[in-house]
């Protein structure tokens, strides 16, 4: 049976959405911390790549750099988000929208080549995710 262990918390700082048209948009990341088995600061540059889909869903690709104690690591995060849509419309407004109320959930992949941290190359980590104003929270798992 598959277990879900707590394994880091993200608050990912993110800049306004740039809408590059035909349902594609890219979000900035400027920055954030991390907590749990591996604290420490994300960097800014990543970039969360988004298409929204026909029913208002979103399909998400980001991408960005955790700075943690004993090196840097690449973090590949795929995912999505859907809600009814006077949710998804108050999302986008920006607006406190309780977790319970919509789908937000990312597969991640992680790669670094620090000596003490090379265990999470071969690790597949779920999150679930929780968007706010001017940041994004993932609980993020590990799987046994």
């Amino acid at each position: 049976m598959i277990e879900l262990i707590p394994f880091l918390k993200l608050d990912v700082e993110v800049d306004a959405i740039i809408d590059l048209g035909g349902g594609r948009r890219m979000v900035p990341i400027t920055g954030g911390t991390v907590c749990g088995a591996h604290p420490g600061t994300i960097l800014p540059g990543g970039a969360d790549w988004q298409e929204v889909l026909a029913d208002g869903s979103l399909d998400i690709a980001a991408r960005y750099i955790l700075q943690l104690h004993d090196g840097l690591v690449d973090v590949d995060s795929r995912g999505l988000r859907h809600a009814a849509p006077e949710v998804l419309a108050r999302l986008d407004r920006g607006e406190a929208v309780g977790r319970s109320d919509y789908y937000f959930r990312t597969a991640i992949r992680l790669r670094t080549s620090s000596s003490h941290l090379t265990y999470l190359n071969n690790l597949l980590l779920v999150s679930v995710g929780e968007r706010r104003a001017r940041s994004v929270h993932l609980d993020v798992y590990r799987l046994t």
